[in-house]
């Protein structure tokens, strides 16, 4: 089995982020893998590990990717290409999943395995377009995987209702989720192989298509605004008995908070 993973490097959300005139202040902001994209990564490990697969990572970006790449290396992957083109700014998922495509379609993989979303924008629409422009099956938020034979896999996937389990043909599209594994600590012998393992690096036209065909100079959406979140209101502490406390507390939810 050959399987292609997807990695994106994105904004530390458990760091303070600011926010001015709609936008994201840059200074100061660090980057890390995207949580889900980990947790994708994770899985083919795991999946190599238990069932000889064949795993290749692939990240869109720039150079600044390369160290995200690295971590993905000693965490067990095996090969790498990095789609490093000057014309992609701002790509949206249709963008992403265009190029994804040609990706795909060079390498003749099995299975695709993607983030469920990005913490960044939460979209959560990559992996799905991607399944659809290639025409595969796709199965989103999956919790795990199971390998029945060289062409089948099952999956658990969380529902509206519950735990749903399909059995899919190969090749396909899953989308995990972040319940599906706990990503490991690469150790210190995988950080020092990684240095020295090559990473491919290719522009659009090495993949044989342009921004203009992955729909990257005509983004079909965009991030129009970025808003500060609401601070919440200080509370309100009650003293003295406990009738007077809940007639109190009674005529503030009802006549303030409108809950009555």
């Amino acid at each position: 089995m050959k399987i292609l993973t997807t990695v994106k490097r994105v904004v530390d959300v458990e760091l303070n982020i600011h926010i001015e005139n709609g936008a994201i202040v840059e200074d100061g902001l660090q980057y890390v893998i995207n949580a889900w994209d980990e947790n994708g990564v994770e899985a083919a490990v795991q999946l190599k590990e238990n069932n000889n697969a064949q795993t290749t990572l692939v990240s869109i970006g720039e150079q600044d990717n390369t160290d995200m790449i690295r971590k993905c290396y000693a965490m067990g992957i095996e090969d790498a290409i990095l789609i490093d083109d000057p014309a992609l700014v701002a790509p949206d998922a249709f963008a992403y999943a265009g190029i994804l495509q040609k990706v795909y379609e060079k390498g003749d993989y099995d299975l695709v395995i993607t983030g469920k979303q990005a913490q960044d924008t939460d979209s959560g629409q990559t992996g799905i377009i991607l399944a659809e422009y290639l025409q595969l099956p796709c199965v989103s938020n999956v919790i795990s995987i199971e390998v029945m034979d060289e062409a089948h896999i099952r999956v658990s996937r969380l529902g509206d209702s519950g735990t749903e389990i399909v059995e899919i043909t190969l090749p396909a599209v899953v989308t995990v989720s972040d319940s599906i594994n706990e990503p490991r600590l690469p150790a210190m012998r995988g950080i020092m192989m990684a240095k020295k393992k090559k990473i491919q690096v290719m522009d659009l036209a090495a993949l044989g298509t342009s921004v203009e065909a992955v729909g990257g100079a005509a983004p079909k959406s965009e991030v129009a605004e970025f808003m500060k979140s609401k601070t919440r209101q200080a509370g309100q502490k009650f003293e003295g008995d406990a009738a007077q406390i809940t007639a109190q507390v009674v005529e503030l939810l009802a006549n303030e908070a409108k809950v009555f």
